[in-house]
Parts: structure tokens; C-alpha cells; sequence
């Protein structure tokens, strides 16, 4: 598009003739991309296989009749059926029998989220994780008439036996004629079963396309399914808190129960951990507003169990004492996060007592005098469950973060003398860092003090992110980790095995996510897609699909296995870093009134496009260079509102139409412009839709 078509455009822009500045004509719609269901009641989209006596299996995906399952006697081969629902799932399977054989034959479920480890227990259960009243399948005594079964979890009969697990997070089902001999006499293994339909009902966040209150669209197309699935991921992971869906082992609060939450994944735990909530809060405020409570629900129930000494608990598992060093730092970042994107600052006052004993009385308690650095002394674990102890980068640069988010709460509250202390103890946190742990060497951060040859990506990328490094450090850093952990799904999160065997081929999307942050932050841009194509790109073409893990091991695997879960809410950061980043869209005060939009314009990468809900209104981005290099951002601005837009340093900025600024004459125009090394900053653009072009 010539420049003096995109001075006409903006132009209409401004006066109100245009609704948004025109795209390219390639432009799709977003909502092709969404993979959530659109119903609650979910079926098979496929038989995969049969084995034994099997007929008409086809019709529990197709409907219209009845699948028979027969066996003779417990020595023929049990009859079974494999279902794929076609991606991960999670809530109650639903089974309408219409009817049996007179021995109440048995049915027994497993379930799983990859084929991998679809064996005849499922891949998890509930009675894997302490309540164990199933051997890793559901049973079911089916009777002679119809009836409809709907798994749920408990014992049929006396306490213990024909029993089920109830809620399952899976893919595949496989479906077999069977009984447990210690089921007897409820239960028979032979005989013959008619099912007339299986399906599941869906009791996660329903992400319909309705209920996406803010989204994302670029010309790259597999970044736009990323966004999508991490979307999804998160659904799947905001649920309501019930004493027999949650993990067992003593986390069935009672302040929790009835109340919708974000788990950490949809299998299992199935605990609302904060360190999750310090990812998935960010994807839930930027995909679904409305899934703020549940942010607000685990925040707020957390800091009401805050022990004495001011620690701050990770979750509700073993009744609130699960000793995790990191997590109460993340309840600080991820309370200022809450407040910035949902503007809620009623939350900030109501906690700011909460806020000031982890700072001011647990962090001092675990503080080495002499250099101002959390010293890790105790038993204490972290996101890992690692064995790191004394001066570690991590655990540092996170206090460095939280002391940040902590003054910005601060100031939100007015309590400005709190904020000025929290800052100064910020700088002298990072001078320490900078003066104990930077290893010269390398040119990176160390992992811990007590090992000089190991370096880590969690405290590398929260350093540069912090400002920690300066911007050589940060360069270095971020350089030694991508040359020393890129792997083919993913970067590892460790340079070297010494603290744990696996290290430097485990890979983390949670730790991932800040070094992917960082890249994008410091101008490695090309860096941070790389980062995100391998790592995303690796969970999404691999089984299940969709859906981003946990955590993964050596040569892609999962790295625990079928204990691990394959849709992890705190993995879900590539949908953040594309709209705060490659959209530019970051809010700057609490409920956006103010924000930036600062795209970091990908070479690759030829428009973007997204909103965002916000308590004034929708805000709409988008921008797209021409062949030419013109550089076009258009934008509504909520009344209410500000927007600091920077767009690339060339020879005009325009403003509406106007210019705004010139590199031959410095032209100002009754707006304030900073020009920057690379880019100009338009300063507190007002309220209305407006076109900035940059040429």
C-alpha cells in the first residue's frame, strides 16, 4: 500500500469514516483457529480398534444403534473398544447401556491422554495419588436393562468394590468386558453388553467463541494456533473446586469447595498452585476475562492461610503445608498481575497486610546478612521439587520481581513510603546478584553459588527480565543459554546434569516462558520465535495434540511419564508473549489505563491483529508493514484511557494524518514524542481510534 493511501486511511480513521485501518487482503478470521468444544457434551470422534467379540462398535461415534461387546467365559479374549475423542478432555464420562446379559457383566474404563500409554489401567487416577479405591480402572456392574451410568467417585457396592475414580483428564478410552475377582459376586467378566452411546460431560472452562473476551490473529498461521491451543490448555484447567475432583492428598479445602479455580493441570495435581497461576492468571485475563475469579479465588484464599512467619502457601495440598521456597514470591508477582490487567486495586488494600509480611517478615528470615541475598538453608523445595541451597539466581531474581510488583501494588494503594523502601531493596538485591553470581566466564548467570559450572534458565531469564542485567549481561546471557540448551522441542532449563541427572534435557514451558520474555524484551526476536516453534511446535504435533505439558524429558518424551500431565496451565505462556510482544499489547497501570502497544514487528511476520477486554472498554490492536517498509499501527483507545504507541524509527511518524515527527526537522506536534535508539514512542494518545504510520 503506497504512503499516501495510508495517510488517506488514517485520516478516515480518525474522522470516524473507517472502523479499523484496512489489513491485508489475506487477513483470516481468529475464530477459525479456536479448538475449544462448543458443547458441553463431547463424543468420540473415532473408533480406533477393536479386539475379540466386537460388533457395530461404529455406532457409538455415528449413533443410530447399539455396540455389542460378548464373551463366552473369563478364557476368551476380553472384547474391547478403543474411542478417541480427538483431543484432551476432561470431566465425567457418560455411558447409556441398553442393556446386558443376567450376570451383571462388567465393564472396566481406562483412560489416557496418549496412546503411548493407553494400556489396561489408565495412564492416572485418582487412586494413584493416595485415595486409592481402584486399581487404575473404572469398574462397572452393568445390569440386564437399560441404564445410564455416569462415572463418578465411589463404590457401588459395600465400600469397595465395583468402584470408580470419577473426573478424568484423557484422549483415548479403551472399553473392556471384564471384572475384578474381587468384585464378586457384583460383577461377572463374561456374558454380553449392549452401549448405545458414550460421550463426556465437558466441566472445565467452556471457551466458546463467544466467551473470548480478547484475541489474537497474524499472518503467521501456526502462531495463531499456538494461541489458540494455550487458550484451550487453560481452559481446561479452570474448573470448580469439589472435595472429590481435587488432588486427595488433603486438599480439599474448605474454602475452596463450590468456588471455580485455576488447577495447575486438568489430570492431575489438580491443586490451584500460584506458581501456575503465574502464567495461566495472564493467559486466562487475556483470552477470557471473565476467568479472573479464579485467579482472585486462589489468590485470596492463599494469603488468608498465610502462616505467622508471613510464608505465604503454594497450594492447598497437605492442608496448606507443602514447603515450596519460590511460591510466595509468585504470590506477590502474580497479585500484581491481577490488579494491573483487571484493575481491581480493592484487592491490593484488602491483602496489602499480607503483602507486607511476606516481604517484610518471611523474606528477611531467609535473608544472609551480610550480602542483602535470600539464603536457601532448609528443606524448603521450589516449582521442581530441586535441591538447591544457599545464594541461588533464581530464587533471587524472583525476590528482585516481586519486590518490584510489590512497590507497584504500593503505589496503586497509595502507600508510597512502602514502595520507595521495596524499590531500594530491589537495587541492593540486584547489585549483590550482580556482585555474588555472575559468572565472567561464560558470560551468564550461575545457577546456585555452590556449583560454578552450572547455569540456569530460570534465574538467566528472570535477571534479564528484571533489569538485573545490564544490557551486555543481558545479550551474554541470553546468547551462552541458546548456544548451550537449544534442543529440538524446546530450550533445557539447565546447562549441565550436575543437579539433576536430566537437566540439560528437561525442558519447562513454565521457565521457558521467561526466557522466551526476555528475547523479545532485548531485541532477540528472531531468537524467541525460534524458541517458541521448537518448543510449542513439539507438544502441538505430538500426542495428544493441542494441548501444552507439563514438562519434557530426553529426545521429547514426557518427562514423568504417564504420571505427567499434558495439559498444564503453567506452560500456556506462549499465548502472553504473543499478544504482550508480537501484538505489542501490555497494560502499564491497573486496568489498562494506561498501556503500550510496542510490537517487536517480526521480519517474517507482515501484520498482527487482537483486542483486549478492559474495565473502560475494548482495546483493538493492529499493524502491518507494507513491501515498501511503511509501518502502520491502528488502535481504539477506551475513554478513560492512554496509550503510549511506538513504532520504528524511520523518517516521518504521523499521527491521524498528521506529522508528529520528522527526522530532518524534529517536528512536534502538540504531542509528546521520545524518540528512542530504534523507535519513537507517541506519549498519552487519548481516547478514540487513531492510525500512527511510521515511513
Amino acid at each position: 500500500m503506497k504512503a499516501q493511501s495510508l495517510r488517506a486511511v488514517a485520516l478516515l480513521l480518525a474522522q470516524g469514516h473507517l472502523a479499523f485501518a484496512a489489513l491485508p487482503s489475506n487477513k483470516t478470521s481468529w475464530q477459525q483457529y479456536v479448538v475449544s468444544p462448543q458443547s458441553r457434551n463431547i463424543v468420540p470422534s473415532s473408533i480406533l480398534s477393536t479386539n475379540g467379540n466386537v460388533s457395530n462398535a461404529d455406532v457409538l461415534v455415528s449413533g443410530g444403534g447399539v455396540a455389542r461387546l460378548t464373551r463366552a467365559d473369563d478364557t476368551a479374549t476380553a472384547p474391547e473398544i478403543v474411542l478417541d475423542f480427538g483431543k484432551n478432555v476432561v470431566g465425567f464420562l457418560e455411558i447409556e447401556f441398553a442393556g446386558g446379559s443376567t450376570n451383571a457383566p462388567g465393564i472396566q474404563l481406562a483412560f489416557s491422554e496418549t496412546l503411548q500409554y493407553l494400556t489396561n489401567v489408565s495412564d492416572f487416577t485418582r487412586s494413584g495419588n493416595g485415595d486409592t479405591i481402584t486399581p487404575g480402572t473404572d469398574q462397572i456392574a452393568v445390569p440386564s436393562a437399560p441404564y445410564n451410568w455416569t462415572d463418578s467417585n465411589g463404590c457401588a457396592y459395600n465400600g469397595n468394590q465395583v468402584c470408580s475414580d470419577g473426573l478424568h483428564g484423557f484422549r483415548y478410552l479403551k472399553i473392556t468386558l471384564d471384572a475384578l475377582a474381587s468384585d464378586t459376586p457384583y460383577t461377572s467378566p463374561s456374558g454380553f453388553v449392549e452401549i448405545s452411546s458414550v460421550s463426556l460431560n465437558f466441566t472445565a472452562y467452556l471457551g466458546t467463541i463467544s466467551s473470548y473476551s480478547g484475541w489474537f490473529e497474524s499472518s503467521d498461521e501456526q502462531l495463531n494456533q499456538f494461541w489458540y491451543d494455550a487458550a484451550y490448555t487453560n481452559e481446561m484447567v479452570i474448573d470448580d473446586f469439589l472435595a472429590d475432583t481435587v488432588d486427595p492428598r488433603n486438599s480439599a479445602s474448605p474454602s475452596l469447595l463450590g468456588k471455580t479455580v485455576i488447577f495447575d493441570g486438568a489430570k492431575r495435581d489438580r491443586d490451584p498452585y500460584v506458581g501456575d497461576i503465574a502464567v495461566s492468571g495472564r493467559t486466562a485475563y487475556l483470552s477470557h476475562q471473565d476467568a479472573s475469579s479464579a485467579v482472585v479465588n486462589v489468590l485470596a484464599d492463599l494469603a488468608e492461610h498465610q502462616s505467622s512467619n508471613g510464608w505465604i502457601p503454594p497450594a492447598s495440598i497437605n492442608n496448606y503445608t507443602l514447603p515450596l521456597f519460590d511460591y510466595p514470591l509468585y504470590w506477590v508477582t502474580s497479585s500484581w498481575d491481577y490488579v494491573l490487567y483487571t484493575g481491581d486495586v480493592q484487592y491490593a488494600s484488602t491483602y496489602y497486610s499480607t503483602l507486607q509480611n511476606v516481604l517484610n517478615i518471611w523474606c528477611p528470615s531467609v535473608t544472609d546478612n551480610t550480602t542483602g541475598l535470600l539464603n536457601k538453608s532448609t528443606e524448603y523445595g521450589d516449582y521442581a521439587f530441586l535441591s538447591r541451597y544457599g545464594f541461588v539466581t533464581y530464587y533471587n531474581a524472583l525476590y528482585v520481581q516481586a519486590l518490584e510488583s510489590a512497590a507497584k501494588l504500593a503505589n496503586a494503594t497509595n502507600q508510597t513510603s512502602d514502595a520507595s523502601a521495596w524499590q531500594q531493596r530491589s537495587a541492593s538485591v540486584s547489585q549483590a546478584i550482580n556482585d555474588h553470581l555472575w559468572d565472567a566466564g561464560v558470560g551468564a548467570y550461575y545457577d546456585d553459588a555452590n556449583d560454578t559450572t552450572r547455569h540456569g534458565q530460570d534465574g538467566n531469564g528472570i535477571a534479564v527480565l528484571t533489569g538485573i542485567a545490564n544490557s551486555t549481561q543481558a545479550q551474554s546471557a541470553l546468547d551462552y543459554l541458546a548456544n548451550k540448551t537449544a534442543l529440538p522441542y524446546g530450550n533445557a532449563f539447565m546447562d549441565t546434569d550436575t543437579l539433576v541427572s536430566d537437566g540439560s534435557t528437561r525442558v519447562y514451558a513454565f521457565i521457558s516462558y521467561f526466557d522466551i520474555q526476555a528475547r523479545f524484551l532485548t531485541g532477540n526476536v528472531d531468537s524467541a520465535l525460534d524458541e517458541i516453534r521448537r518448543l510449542y511446535g513439539w507438544m502441538a504435533t505430538s500426542d495428544p495434540g493441542i494441548t501444552f505439558w507439563e514438562g519434557i524429558g530426553a529426545n521429547g518424551s514426557a518427562y514423568e511419564e504417564a504420571y505427567m500431565s499434558k495439559a498444564h496451565g503453567w506452560s500456556t505462556g506462549v499465548l502472553p508473549a504473543l499478544t504482550n510482544y508480537v501484538l505489542g499489547l501490555m497494560p502499564t497501570e491497573p486496568g489498562y489505563k494506561r498501556f503500550i502497544v510496542n510490537p517487536v514487528f517480526p521480519q517474517n511476520i507482515t501484520w498482527a491483529r487482537g483486542q483486549e477486554a478492559t474495565p473502560y472498554g475494548d482495546v483493538y490492536v493492529e499493524w502491518s508493514t507494507a513491501d515498501n517498509g511503511t509501518t502502520t499501527i491502528s488502535l481504539t483507545v477506551p475513554k478513560g484511557t492512554v496509550a503510549d504507541v511506538s513504532v520504528p524509527k524511520k523518517n516521518t511518524v504521523e499521527l491521524d494524518g498528521t506529522v508528529v515527527w520528522s527526522a530532518s526537522s524534529q517536528t512536534r506536534s502538540g504531542v509528546e514524542v521520545q524518540q528512542n535508539a530504534n523507535s519513537i514512542t507517541l506519549v498519552g494518545v487519548s481516547a478514540g481510534r487513531h492510525a500512527v504510520v511510521a515511513e
